[in-house]
């Protein structure tokens, strides 16, 4: 670049979270290189992965990535959007790209985009296991070739090179199936010759809009802006209302990591251990000292769900003071009832499982729970059955449900029920359950084998 800084936007944690739309227009006067924000997480769990649905809604997606892409294609420079409809598989990816065109249409917008898949299939998976290139992430075990068999969706985290392919391929809208989060906004300045350890800093700021700002979410789920230079790089919110300081800044780096001194990324390992936060003014800091160690061995995390059964659960609850306290004993009572009525339907122990969370009395913590008196008047319990159809899910929750309504219990002073459901049907159907059953890294031959580059002109 002729320039000797690469000026990064960040809108928001999440497309679809939403920001204040002043916050975006304030920071677009300082004439920036790329726009670009996340659009997933695991953080919600293996469902969205599983059912290739997003977790934030079509409207609030499409209003964020309207103004964006106006920004973008206006000024003439990128917008990237990495883990594309929350999860990342192709689904996700298509769920967005549909939306972009859609803005595209109704507006007369018009420019190159790159769609960058990241779903696996399994025959490849099982044959890198095959090979030895398969490794646990800590604390997993070894990949069980058994996983990879039952997995319905499998994707990898792609690192900085599809981006920088996409970049140099001319594309103007780059949306990535799952990715690496730092690694959508590191790849712009890796591929401009910027030091890559400035690139992933920045990457790793960018990635959650404004949480390294204070009053962290005073606002809502704003953004950040980072200038990339030579030898620092400077951090800034956009929010007017808000600031990054030395301490929210440094700290920031504890985010999603075992150590805040070592950050492991696909081609190497970003070292901070002599990193340096100054302020700059009371809004901006300053960030020089981070080194980038590239390893031998490029390696790309996997993340694979399977489909464990359907879900039917039941909201209740008591203030039954008697109840309350013997809540424990009461539910082992419903359980073995349950049980035993489900033995006499001729279903096996295996196809399904009950579960009691009882809100007020270790709900979070389960048996770890250090506080093992009930300290409060009332109690919430939800029943949740999960089973091999829905069906069948539906049914042991209906005998959960009417068991903990009527079953008798030492001190029961009437014959009628002491818990009450606030929903009518109280059974809700919840639908399938998946669990990931695949964190683990892969060793591809190179870089972009696992991430096909998808050239389209809107």
């Amino acid at each position: 670049m002729s320039e000797q800084e690469l000026r990064i936007i960040a809108p928001t944690a999440i497309v679809g979270y939403g920001f204040q739309e002043s916050s975006l227009e304030r920071v677009l006067q300082k004439d920036p290189h790329l726009i670009a924000c996340d659009g997933g997480s695991t953080d919600p769990g293996p469902n969205y992965l599983g059912m290739g649905k997003a977790f934030v809604g079509r409207d609030a997606a499409k209003r964020d990535l309207s103004l964006m892409l106006h920004a973008a294609v206006d000024r003439k420079i990128p917008m990237i959007v990495g883990t594309s409809g929350g999860a990342g598989g192709d689904a996700h990816l298509q769920w967005t790209r549909e939306i972009v065109e859609e803005i595209a249409r109704e507006n007369n917008l018009h420019f190159k985009m790159a769609l960058i898949h990241a779903e696996q299939s399994k025959e490849y998976v099982a044959k890198k296991l095959e090979d030895g290139r398969v490794e646990p992430i800590w604390p997993l075990g070894a990949l069980d070739p058994g996983a990879v068999a039952r997995s319905t969706n499998i994707v990898g985290m792609a690192g900085a090179e599809p981006y920088i392919e996409a970049l140099g391929g001319g594309a103007q809208v780059i949306l990535c199936g799952r990715s690496d989060d730092a690694a959508i906004f590191a790849a712009m300045p890796i591929k401009e010759e910027f030091d890559p350890a400035l690139g992933w800093v920045a990457g790793k700021l960018l990635e959650c809009g404004a949480a390294c700002a204070v009053p962290r979410q005073k606002y809502g789920s704003e953004g950040i802006t980072v200038t990339v230079r030579e030898d620092h790089i400077l951090v800034e919110p956009n929010h007017p209302g808000l600031t990054c300081t030395p301490l929210s800044v440094s700290t920031f780096f504890l985010h999603e990591n075992e150590t805040p001194l070592y950050h492991t990324e696909p081609s190497g390992v970003l070292d901070l251990t002599a990193l340096d936060c100054q302020a700059v003014d009371e809004r901006t800091v300053k960030i020089t000292g981070a080194q980038f160690h590239p390893r031998e061995k490029y390696t790309i995390r996997l993340e694979g769900v399977e489909l464990v059964g359907y879900r039917c659960i039941c909201v209740s609850y008591t203030r039954d003071p008697v109840l309350v306290q013997s809540i424990d004993g009461y539910l082992d009572a419903v359980r073995k009832l349950v049980v035993s009525r489900v033995d006499g339907m001729g279903v096996p122990a295996e196809d399904y499982k009950l579960v009691f969370r009882v809100i007020g009395k270790n709900a979070v913590m389960g048996e770890r729970e250090p506080v093992k008196e009930i300290l409060t008047h009332e109690l919430g319990i939800i029943m949740e059955a999960v089973a091999s159809t829905q069906e069948l899910a539906n049914e042991i929750l209906g005998l959960a449900r009417q068991a903990g309504k009527n079953l008798h219990y030492e001190g029961k002073l009437c014959d009628e029920g002491c818990i009450t459901y606030p929903y009518s049907p109280s059974d809700i159907p919840a639908g399938p359950v998946y669990e990931y059953n695949m964190l683990h890294a892969v060793e591809p031959d190179s870089p972009l084998e696992m991430f096909p580059v998808e050239y389209v002109t809107v």
